[in-house]
């Protein structure tokens, strides 16, 4: 007789700028979940989570929310105080991973290519003086840049700026999702991205997939409709920047302390090395998604995955 699947509420919507992303990412687990033979919840974040959560026996948590309380760590640290198990990241590492400019710092003092960068809170930039900032700004990380809010994800509030006069809109557009804004050098080169699987054995890393958006940019528009942006995997690179990409993406989920599903994104220059960009510990896995990609290049199952994990986090023995 076999074993009995433990029953699974994957955490889905909440209230950041990608709830229908993540509305779209938990309901594609939840159905492999329930294709792999659990009894799955799929729930929102709100009033009701906790008695949810408490009238389930045995129950493991999937936690499929971007950005916000999803990536932040505190959803995770609600669920510590439950003591519910759950597939993915710990409160720590989400914390860093999710603020960009801190993943960056400990991947480069880990000895990973990361771009030069410089990260602003709106407090500084405001009482400062943009007129001041800007000119030292460009000068320091050098033209084309990349202006980013240093939380969130699906390239909102991303502006690319190649003259030093657009850096003051571009800074306001990203502020306007975020606090604290990451200024960071442009690279112009082949953009990756490699999912990692991670349970108490270990990790496996993804074939790479390339991403090469229709319009030239991998907006939020490209990232999630079908049809605006080619994906290749494995990527289409030298043997040896697929290499060195890959022990960039274990460097940096050993450093992180990466942990379920996650995903590195890189970016491989004209010189054929790749550079680290950043980590995600809650990657979109709708049907237009990276990692999904990755993990049909690798000849694994959205189903036989997310179940191992469900596993692994229980304590389940083989």
């Amino acid at each position: 007789m076999g074993v009995m699947k433990h029953p699974v509420v994957v955490l889905a919507g909440g209230l950041s700028h990608q709830r229908d992303v993540s509305l779209r990412s938990g309901h594609n687990v939840a159905t492999a979940l329930r294709r792999a033979g659990h009894q799955v919840t799929e729930t929102d974040v709100d009033s009701h989570l906790v008695s949810t959560l408490r009238g389930i026996d045995d129950v493991v948590a999937f936690p499929m929310l971007h950005g916000g309380v999803g990536e932040d760590g505190s959803l995770r640290e609600v669920l510590h105080l439950l003591d519910v198990p759950y597939v993915g990241s710990g409160p720590a590492t989400c914390r860093m991973a999710y603020d960009k400019s801190i993943g960056s710092r400990m991947a480069a003092a880990a000895g990973v290519r990361t771009p030069r960068q410089v990260a602003l809170p709106h407090g500084v930039f405001r009482e400062l003086g943009a007129a001041v900032l800007v000119a030292s700004l460009a000068d320091h990380v050098g033209l084309p840049l990349i202006v980013k809010p240093a939380h969130g994800g699906s390239s909102l509030g991303v502006t690319r700026v190649d003259d030093v006069g657009n850096l003051p809109q571009a800074m306001a557009t990203a502020y306007a999702y975020d606090d604290m804004v990451v200024i960071e050098e442009f690279i112009d080169g082949i953009e990756l991205a490699i999912g990692l699987i991670t349970t108490a054995e270990g990790t496996e890393v993804l074939p790479a997939v390339e991403i090469r958006p229709v319009g030239g940019v991998y907006d939020y528009a490209a990232m999630y409709t079908a049809g605006e942006t080619r994906l290749t995997a494995p990527a289409d690179i030298a043997p040896a920047s697929a290499s060195e990409a890959e022990e960039i993406a274990r460097t940096v989920a050993q450093v992180l302390d990466l942990s379920g599903i996650s995903r590195v994104d890189a970016i491989v220059g004209k010189d054929g090395h790749p550079v680290f960009l950043e980590a995600g510990v809650a990657p979109g896995m709708t049907d237009t998604s990276l990692v999904p990609v990755g993990m049909q290049a690798a000849g694994l199952d959205l189903a036989e995955v997310c179940s191992r994990l469900v596993a692994d986090v229980a304590g389940d023995d083989d």
